[in-house]
């Protein structure tokens, strides 16, 4: 397990599943608007919203953010401390950043296996724009520039993402919710005119699992769904298709429309 300023590996039970040839570490941040409601002080007024499209998506509630370690006060804490850092300190935070990737890619290199990485454990912030960074002497337009041997993933909600010319180390998988038809359609129309992957929470893992192979789940698409719960690797699934997961946690009581069925 590595563990750094702002990443960690080895505590999320799905990442795992992939570990005998890449080990991921995730960045977790205070989603959406949370961070201000926790650092109710003077800190709050800096901070803004890492989930966009939250609102849009209904997706605020079901979160993941409390699952696991993250229904404890203190990891809650920890994580509104670094959006805040995010914040109010950019340069700071980016640094941090890239002494954890290299501290990371040591250790992988160290372990036999590849780098991944996920940034947007429980955010949405889009680090192919406006976050440059510096390793090494040299000053880089993005974190995958910086470190091309790393290995990035995210699942978002920020559909135009999908219509962008992404670093050949990122990959993007589109987050479907039926909470607001023209968020559902945004998400279907950019699934079908960019070919980018779309992952679907299903309310059961049974309903998940009737659907596996099944082409055309979105009318007039001909996508088919995979099983996204076997393992984390995004970045590894073939093109175009449904990516079908289940409702964990509190998302199992949603009604918004943000888990199907």
């Amino acid at each position: 397990m590595f563990s750094g300023t702002l990443i960690r590996s080895g505590n999320n039970a799905k990442t795992v599943k992939g570990d005998d040839v890449y080990e991921t570490a995730i960045m977790y941040l205070a989603p959406h608007t949370l961070a201000a409601k926790i650092l109710v002080d003077s800190k709050a007024n800096l901070l803004g919203n890492v989930c966009p499209l939250a609102d849009l998506a209904a997706c605020s509630e079901p979160c993941l953010n409390t699952a696991g370690r993250g229904r404890f006060t203190n990891v809650q804490i920890a994580r509104a401390q670094k959006t805040h850092r995010y914040w109010s300190d950019r340069a700071a935070f980016m640094a941090d950043l890239v002494d954890d990737l290299e501290r990371f890619v040591r250790y992988c290199s160290k372990a036999g296996r590849k780098p991944a990485c996920r940034l947007n454990g429980t955010s949405d912030i889009q680090w192919e724009v406006a976050h440059p960074c510096h390793r090494d002497g040299n000053r880089f337009g993005s974190i995958f520039e910086a470190f091309p041997e790393v290995q990035f993933y995210d699942y978002t909600k920020v559909y135009k993402r999908a219509y962008r010319s992404l670093p050949a180390n990122y990959t993007l998988t589109l987050s479907y919710s039926a909470a607001n038809p023209v968020y559902a359609d945004a998400i279907v129309k950019a699934h079908v005119e960019t070919g980018a992957n779309v992952a679907v929470v299903f309310r059961t893992k049974e309903m998940r699992d009737s659907l596996i192979g099944l082409r055309s789940y979105f009318n007039g698409t001909p996508s088919r769904v995979i099983d996204g719960d076997e393992t984390d690797m995004r970045f590894l699934d073939p093109k175009g298709v449904v990516v079908g997961l289940f409702a964990k946690g509190s998302a199992k009581d949603d009604t918004s429309g943000f888990v199907v069925g």
